[in-house]
């Protein structure tokens, strides 16, 4: 496992759709993922320190793993199946690890309130490298146009648009996502 840390969150502009971009620590590799509005709401507004005087769902179910004698030790983003994207809690209890099997962006939106290291597979980091290798050469076969980590279509790239936008990815170009 490889850690990797937030480095943007955008709105794609094909698709209007949020985008976690994770970058790994020590390297220049990207996992881009396509998530939903409130959880991209929800991870803006801890990166903005934005705190409300009620818990939202995230700050709750982080007090809920407190509250419970637990700690999150990491969240690994552990693989892709059928364009849906996988993720586990790490959480520690007295001598106990517990693995809750969740979404990426709901991992990272807890991981942020509770200041965990976020992980993920080499293959993933490794897959992203080789999808934009093979867009520029025009064997793409990856990532679906505008999916989710829910696995759905945003309606928004074709194959060969996808393949162009991969190859220019670069942080920078996604708009910024005001929660």
């Amino acid at each position: 496992m490889t850690e990797v840390k937030v480095q943007s969150l955008g709105l794609d502009p094909s698709s209007n759709t949020p985008v976690v971009i994770l970058r790994e620590t020590d390297g220049t590799r990207v996992l881009p993922i396509w998530i939903g509005p409130g959880e991209a709401r929800s991870i803006a507004m801890e990166l903005a320190g934005m705190k409300f005087s009620r818990p939202l769902t995230h700050d709750l179910f982080a007090t809920v793993i407190a509250g419970l004698g637990g700690t999150l030790k990491r969240v690994h983003i552990t693989k892709v199946v059928d364009n849906t994207y996988y993720a586990e809690l790490i959480i520690q209890r007295g001598n106990d690890l517990i693995t809750v099997d969740a979404r990426p962006s709901d991992s990272i939106a807890i991981a942020l309130r509770m200041e965990a290291p976020i992980f993920t597979s080499e293959e993933l980091l490794e897959r992203t490298a080789i999808e934009i290798a093979e867009a520029e050469s025009g064997s793409f076969g990856g990532f679906g146009a505008g999916e989710t980590e829910t696995g759905g279509e945003s309606g928004g790239l074709k194959a060969e648009e996808l393949k162009e936008y991969l190859r220019r990815m670069n942080p920078e170009d996604f708009g910024r996502f005001n929660p």
